[in-house]
């Protein structure tokens, strides 16, 4: 293909993504410091499952073979270089049949098991509490369920309760296809319960999950 070939395929791609853009961006990858790579990044820091290049384009209103080329960079980035006295890092960018994903390197696994344990004996935040609440009686719930509940991202707390070992994923939303949280066996051991049945019933004061899920019903302000 000749160099003029390529610049007008590049071109119609590009035209294309601009014309596809969701009425809710409004904003480039240039906009931002560090462009399409820092953007891509931070995409998949909140993400709560593997993103495909398709969705990462489509929210960013790039080609996909620019977010592709971007992320092969970013996983060589990440895998360091140790002729030029670049580390590798304790996090990889994971490329799996679902799509991208940053991951824990295999070899930090004591690392992690280390802190894991640490963290058991450590006590829950009110906000990881809250979260947890939310997801022991209204499970399966997703992130941005515990979210609308709760006001407010709740990203970090859930990844807390994960890590402790509290609470799982378990499948995935047919409508939305977000991950779907659910306790664990260890959850029911810490609480000294056979079974969720034995929860004591506060259920009537959260609202269900169809009144979490339903349009154009809530008053709050958008989770950020």
């Amino acid at each position: 293909m000749s160099e003029r070939n390529e610049y007008d395929e590049h071109n119609g791609q590009t035209e294309v993504a601009e014309q596809s853009r969701p009425e809710y961006v409004d904003f480039t990858v240039d906009d931002f410091p560090g462009g399409l790579a820092a953007c891509l990044e931070a995409i998949l820091m909140v993400a709560d499952q593997p993103q495909t290049v398709e969705d990462m384009a489509r929210v960013l209103v790039v080609d996909e073979s620019d977010v592709e080329d971007a992320l092969q960079a970013l996983r060589a980035e990440y895998e360091g270089d140790a002729a030029r006295g670049i580390r590798p890092r304790g996090f990889e960018l994971r490329h799996t049949a679902r799509g991208w994903q940053f991951a824990n390197r295999a070899e930090f696994e004591p690392v992690v098991s280390a802190f894991v344990t640490d963290g058991q004996t450590a006590r829950l935040s009110q906000a990881a509490l809250e979260a947890l609440a939310i997801v022991a009686y209204r499970q399966p719930v997703t992130r941005a369920q515990v979210a609308a509940i709760r006001g407010v991202n709740s990203d970090g707390v859930i990844r807390s309760l994960a890590v402790r070992g509290l609470i799982a994923e378990n499948g995935m939303d047919p409508d939305s296809r977000a991950v779907l949280l659910v306790t664990s066996e260890f959850f029911l051991d810490q609480m000294g319960l056979n079974s969720l049945d034995e929860l004591p019933s506060l259920a009537p004061f959260l609202p269900s999950v169809a009144e979490m899920t339903r349009p154009g019903e809530s008053d709050e302000e958008p989770v950020s």
